[in-house]
């Protein structure tokens, strides 16, 4: 599930927030995203508590930024959707290059292995269905990645929530509604399916 289309001023806000450090529309931009969980995906998957994890950033790069914007995120969303939140889920073992200066299958390949599951919540967690929830969808390279390591650990994935998507893989993906602002819960669960 996606808030937007991650162009004029969504895409705006995302990188104001991500490199010009404006970390207060990270409260706004969960806040919307909750709404629209509220609106479309407000019911418990399999039986089991949602709950969200976001992706997180590895060591270096969250030293460099000095803030992860999915974590933020996630707080304004879980916050409006009062869903649990493990911010500390999903761990980033390998530093990986930048996402969006590589191709569909740079990007799988980029984040082989990149992702496990801090082990002092697996037990916890294998009793919940987790969203994942990061800012921008491209191709879900990055919350396969994610899904991956968490189902490996025995883990159940329901889907992704991100902020954005970006308009070009919508538009590669579904030309004639490219412009739809929410995307079903079913093509972002697609989007993470077991590989």
């Amino acid at each position: 599930m996606s808030w937007g289309s991650y162009d004029g001023s969504l895409r705006q806000a995302l990188r104001r927030l991500k490199y010009e450090h404006q970390t207060g529309l990270a409260a706004m931009l969960g806040h919307e995203l909750g709404r629209t969980w509220l609106q479309h995906l407000a019911r418990p998957a399999q039986g089991r508590q949602p709950v969200v994890v976001p992706i997180p950033l590895h060591a270096t790069r969250l030293q460099q930024r000095g803030f992860n914007q999915a974590a933020l995120i996630a707080q304004g969303f879980c916050r409006q959707t009062r869903l649990p939140h493990y911010p500390e889920g999903l761990q980033r073992v390998l530093a990986t290059e930048a996402q969006h200066r590589l191709n569909r299958q740079q990007r799988q390949a980029n984040l082989i292995q990149a992702f496990a599951v801090n082990p002092a919540l697996v037990p916890r967690l294998r009793h919940t269905s987790v969203w994942l929830l990061d800012d921008i969808f491209t191709t879900g390279a990055t919350a396969q990645a994610a899904a991956h390591a968490l189902r490996k650990a025995g883990i159940s994935v329901a889907g992704v929530c991100t902020v954005a998507r970006a308009v070009a893989w919508e538009m590669a993906s579904q030309p004639d509604r490219h412009r739809q602002q929410i995307l079903t819960p079913q093509a972002c669960q697609g989007a993470i399916a077991p590989s």
